[in-house]
């Protein structure tokens, strides 16, 4: 288990083959370390797993947790049982070097396992939302039925975009949130799904790949996007580095400036929202 506060740093590992969701509040942060253990140690997945949490927004605030007692914690995470253990009597290596003749086959196989380590992500969280009440999942949406525009985030700006949405609607604007909680291995299907009847879907990045077509997030998505039958536009608004704040009016901005766009966004367009020039 790792526990990632910062999206910058978060991104540049994002390919390191690891289990990645992400978190809103500090409840699901608790919720998702005992989750992260469930999973990870499963005999069917044995990956670790990176839950990220936005630095200064959730580690810097102060909120109401609900905790299990120990009990509750038990029946969720049975026993640990190593399949692998380190022994002075039983020596053997892991993460060893591969030489060219081994290392494409070395690489397929972690994807491979990595995908498969989906119906175990599933049965995590039904197992804990069953326990708990509380239950998630790889896609979530709000107000997205009739939407035209969808707002996309990751992180802590699902609340702050579902109160901004609330505001929008109430002004008769057909807006709606699609929030991405698990970031690997990635959930095409779900969200494909979830974002076929939008015009226009507004991502949120905060992180930038410098010299690139803007945030990390907004390029997976366009690619997951391409070569559907009804693609909607994506534009990229990258915001909130470091913790900046990111406001309901914010979210409002981002919409209004979206809707006033006369052309069609290309890929490598975007903007870094609110930066001082």
């Amino acid at each position: 288990l790792s526990i990632w506060n910062d999206h910058s740093d978060v991104m540049s590992i994002r390919d390191c083959g690891w289990i990645q969701v992400f978190v809103e509040n500090g409840q699901e942060t608790f919720d998702h370390v005992l989750w992260a253990f469930r999973v990870g140690e499963d005999h069917k997945v044995l990956h670790p797993v990176i839950v990220n949490m936005d630095g200064f927004l959730l580690t810097h605030t102060i909120e109401p947790v609900e905790l299990l007692d120990q009990e509750t914690v038990n029946r969720f995470l049975p026993p640990y049982e190593p399949v692998f253990r380190l022994h002075p009597d039983k020596p053997l290596t892991m993460g060893c070097f591969a030489m060219p003749g081994l290392f494409t086959e070395a690489k397929k196989a972690q994807d491979e396992a990595l995908k498969t380590t989906m119906p175990m992500i599933l049965k995590g969280w039904k197992e804990f939302g069953d326990l708990t009440g509380r239950y998630y999942r790889p896609i979530e949406e709000y107000e997205t039925e009739d939407a035209e525009v969808l707002l996309i985030t990751m992180g802590s700006f699902g609340e702050t975009a579902s109160a901004a949405v609330d505001m929008m609607r109430a002004k008769g604007k057909a807006v709606g949130v699609i929030k991405i909680r698990l970031w690997r291995p990635f959930p095409f299907e779900a969200f494909r799904k979830a974002a076929k009847k939008a015009k226009t879907l507004i991502v949120i990045d905060r992180a930038t790949s410098y010299g690139g077509p803007g945030g990390p997030v907004a390029s997976e998505l366009r690619a997951a996007l391409y070569g559907e039958k009804q693609q909607p536009a994506v534009v990229n608004f990258i915001a909130g580095l470091a913790g900046r704040d990111v406001g309901t009016r914010d979210f409002e901005e981002m919409v209004d400036q979206t809707l006033k766009r006369k052309k069609r966004a290309r890929q490598e367009d975007y903007q870094i929202y609110g930066v001082r020039e």
